[in-house]
């Protein structure tokens, strides 16, 4: 008996995709496989029901623990793509990582997803999956299939998909960011309706602090109270949303080269990367912000493209994990007016000294004010130097130029 493992939700395209498989592939038996990453209860029994419609064998996996670990690892690479906290693509791979245990356990021969061939899921699930030796499908893309053939499609089998076919939006949810896509979304040009959001509310003028605790670069508590990082993530989202924290409204480009309109919420994650740069603010050197500006860049990429577990990102994390042992120590978060701002900062180990930063301290130690006389006298030095000689050409041009157009002149 061949056997695959499909990527289940029990929206349309995966709904659709379970007949097809065995019709148009072949295979004899059919597994979904739900990982829990923090969706909502409701997508849960909508997936179940709809595997039971369909005599489904149906595998739900938790894997809130391991993705909300990875998230908080994003933290300390102040992990942002074109702007917003990465979300999606850090979940996909725990996704694909946990569908192939459960094939693997249940002997199947084969994975499947509903991804189209136009977004960036694909790449992240086939990322993974193609390191083994099983088959992978993808029959929406092979099948050049579209949503309103999938629709007369299930109309026509008799497919329970009315709990997955309904509202205006496309949307995605996980513990860390919640994604919301497509019909009028798609034009640039149209202002969402509030309506679309759920995890953060409009901006009052009431203001709130909270104070987040690092040890090593990870955020362990909130207000003295320590928290493992499921809670903590759902907690902050909770606060901070309801300041109205965390939106965002972007045209991303996809890996593909697409350009698409994408509407995020991330209370949680902008909270903790705001503090997370700021507590980096007060314990690194100038040289490490400025080199690990091109470390973080570099790990939010490969974290975008699905490729988490590429060696380049083992490499970046070596200098992560060596900068982060000193990214200890607690932010003070104000939100106001739908930001997450830090207004306070403190560690033990601040690079930072405020006897010899303070205006109102004239000799520190063996540094006094006046030894910045010599400094001061070489800074530009070169830029001066190079400044006068660009005057002398610009000079010389000018009288070349004035005795040529003499010369025309008495010519003429």
């Amino acid at each position: 008996m061949t056997r695959v493992a499909l990527a289940f939700s029990g929206g349309l395209d995966t709904t659709v995709c379970v007949p097809l498989l065995e019709e148009e592939y072949g295979y004899d038996d059919v597994i979904g496989v739900t990982v829990d990453v923090g969706q909502p209860a409701e997508e849960f029994d909508e997936a179940e029901e709809t595997a039971e419609a369909l005599g489904l064998e149906h595998y739900v996996v938790d894997a809130r623990e391991e993705f909300a670990q990875l998230c908080l690892e994003s933290v300390r690479a102040n992990a942002t793509y074109q702007g917003y906290p990465l979300g999606t693509a850090l979940a996909r791979p725990v996704i694909a990582e946990a569908i192939l245990e459960v094939a693997e356990e249940q002997d199947c021969d084969a994975l499947a997803h509903g991804c189209t061939g136009k977004g960036n899921d694909q790449l992240r699930f086939e990322a993974v999956w193609r390191d083994t030796d099983l088959d992978v499908y993808a029959p929406v893309r092979e099948l050049g299939l579209t949503r309103e053939w999938e629709q007369e499609y299930a109309a026509e089998k008799d497919l329970p998909v009315e709990g997955g076919s309904g509202g205006d939006w496309s949307i995605d949810t996980n513990i860390w960011s919640r994604s919301i896509e497509g019909d009028d979304l798609e034009d640039p040009s149209y202002v969402p309706p509030t309506d679309i959001y759920e995890w953060t509310d409009e901006p009052t003028g009431e203001t709130e602090e909270i104070e987040i605790a690092f040890e090593n670069g990870y955020p362990v508590a909130v207000d003295g109270e320590k928290m493992d990082p499921v809670s903590l993530v759902e907690h902050l989202n909770e606060v901070a949303g309801a300041h109205g924290v965390g939106r965002t409204d972007t045209m991303e480009d996809r890996m593909l080269g697409l350009k698409v309109r994408e509407n995020y919420e991330h209370p949680a994650a902008t909270t903790l990367l705001n503090a997370h740069e700021a507590l980096e603010g007060l314990v690194l050197t100038q040289e490490e912000r400025q080199f690990k500006i091109q470390i973080d860049n570099q790990w939010s990429q490969k974290a975008y493209e699905g490729l988490i577990d590429a060696p380049l990102v083992d490499a970046l994390e070596g200098f992560i994990d060596e900068t982060q042992k000193r990214v200890t120590g607690t932010v003070t978060i104000r939100f106001e007016g739908g930001q997450a701002r830090p207004v306070a900062r403190d560690s033990e180990y601040a690079a930072y000294s405020a006897a010899h930063a303070s205006f109102d301290t004239e000799t520190v130690g063996k540094i006094k004010q006046e030894d910045a006389t010599g400094v001061a006298k070489y800074h530009g030095f070169q830029r001066r130097l190079a400044n006068k000689a660009i005057e002398k050409i610009d000079g010389d041009e000018t009288v070349e130029l004035a005795t040529d157009g003499g010369n025309d002149a008495d010519e003429e």
